[in-house]
């Protein structure tokens, strides 16, 4: 872990050379150069955004969003089933969205609902680390992650699409899940990529990400003159050193001098730069500023945004929290794929929303031990809906249904490495590639993930 003016913080390597970030990946794929350039010439003559051009932003509900007040109502089931809210039409024929969604529903020929997803686990840990990385978890946070991320792979493996800008950030928490960073880590791919934490309320004026800028009183040449001497001591301990951790403290001081001396990350990170009319459409809470931020980030050149939304594990008083949460969402993630498209970036930028699980299809009657005493939905691992939009991949659809209550996948069921593996390919990154785990053992990165054909425009 690096440390600068006193604060620990970590973040991942954002390798900014497109010809090394080429290189790199063409090693796991298989592909020769002049392959890829020929594929790259041809999407930009086709005007299409390339693998190296695309960022991503997860907006993680974590705690477990339910598909029935989200992205599946179920209006024709029986009223213990189908929930509080009213099912209203959307842009595309035949797909309804809840009430509290009008802005999805304006734009919904821009987005892909998965109402299928799958992976029966109900422990918000387990589940969690199976959506992130694609693989089961333990069901206790103490015993950590043993596979990475998509975040952390995509961002070893594509870096920052800009110099100076970290290539994985999490906002505006990073520790909801598990030790921080929890799932969105980079388990044995290294310190050096996990997420950079942005904690911290962006809708707070006073808010100001730690360590970009150098202590008071040390300019930039005094920065140097400290990293020159790091280097040295460290020159030292990497000949006894056999675990990698000096390569990956390396990462972390290479790309914390460029961020700490250069502008791009502070500016970008500076939301106050926007006008106020577009915060207010984002919403003045934390959930609209943060994809806000999301937004500022990608445009300025990080690969990977992780927008955690807490408040989800809704086992009571499911009306009044959904009336809370619903409209928030619907304004951050709404405003976010229209800002997106406006600006010309949503080619080349994929959101995608999801969280752990969903939640049971028929609301329990009185809420947990302990509660309000308030009908909620309680753990669901049978069935979870998910959003996806942008990044060159088709809107407009539902694909995959569950039944008519939303208890089970009734038709195209998907597991969470299907949505990895189609990630990668649209990323340019070989599912079928591996690492070497902790065990020193060859680990596929999703190459049993089955592609999902039709968000392939």
């Amino acid at each position: 872990m690096l440390t600068i003016s006193g604060r620990a913080y970590r973040n991942c390597e954002g390798q900014t050379r497109r010809d090394v970030l080429r290189a790199g990946v063409l090693g796991l794929t298989g592909m020769g150069l002049a392959d890829l350039l020929r594929i790259e010439a041809q999407a930009r003559s086709a005007g299409r955004p390339t693998p190296d051009d695309l960022s991503v932003i997860l907006v993680w509900l974590d705690g477990g969003p339910p598909q029935h007040e989200t992205y599946d109502p179920k209006p024709e089931a029986p009223a213990e089933f189908r929930g509080p809210l009213h099912a209203i039409d959307t842009a595309v024929p035949g797909i309804a969205l809840p009430e509290l969604m009008p802005k999805h529903a304006r734009m919904m020929d821009k987005l892909s609902l998965i109402r299928s997803m799958h992976h029966n686990n109900g422990d918000h840990f387990a589940a969690a680390h199976w959506m992130l990385t694609g693989y089961l978890g333990a069901n206790a946070a103490s015993l950590g992650s043993t596979h990475p991320s998509f975040g952390s792979v995509i961002g070893k493996l594509k870096g920052a699409r800009a110099a100076g800008m970290p290539a994985y950030v999490g906002l505006p928490q990073t520790h909801s899940i598990g030790l921080s960073p929890g799932y969105h880590g980079a388990a044995y791919l290294g310190v050096a990529y996990n997420p950079f934490t942005a904690d911290g309320d962006p809708n707070n004026d006073r808010y100001r990400v730690p360590n970009l800028a150098p202590p008071a009183g040390i300019d930039a040449p005094r920065v140097g003159e400290r990293r020159a001497l790091l280097d040295a001591f460290d020159h030292l301990r990497r000949d006894v050193d056999s675990t990698g951790l000096v390569d990956g403290l390396d990462r972390f001081r290479a790309q914390a001098y460029e961020m700490v001396t250069g502008p791009a990350a502070r500016a970008a990170f500076d939301i106050r730069k926007e006008d106020p009319r577009l915060r207010d459409q984002y919403g003045r809470n934390t959930w609209g500023q943060s994809a806000l931020l999301g937004r500022r980030l990608v445009e300025a050149g990080v690969r990977f945004v992780t927008l955690t939304y807490g408040g989800w594990d809704m086992h009571s008083s499911l009306e009044k929290s959904i009336h809370r949460a619903g409209p928030m969402l619907d304004n951050a993630v709404g405003t976010l794929v229209s800002d997106l498209d406006q600006r010309g970036l949503l080619d080349s930028t994929i959101v995608v929303v999801m969280g752990e699980f969903g939640r049971t299809p028929r609301i329990n009657k009185q809420g947990v031990a302990g509660s309000d005493n308030v009908p909620g939905r309680d753990h669901w691992g049978e069935v979870m809906s998910v959003m996806v939009a942008g990044g060159g991949f088709k809107g407009g659809q539902a694909i995959g249904a569950s039944n008519a209550r939303g208890e089970t996948p009734k038709d195209r069921p998907l597991m969470p490495i299907d949505l990895i593996a189609t990630l990668y390919k649209r990323l340019g990154i070989d599912a079928d590639a591996t690492f070497i785990n902790n065990a020193g053992r060859p680990i596929s990165l999703a190459g049993t993930g089955r592609v999902i054909d039709e968000l392939l425009a």
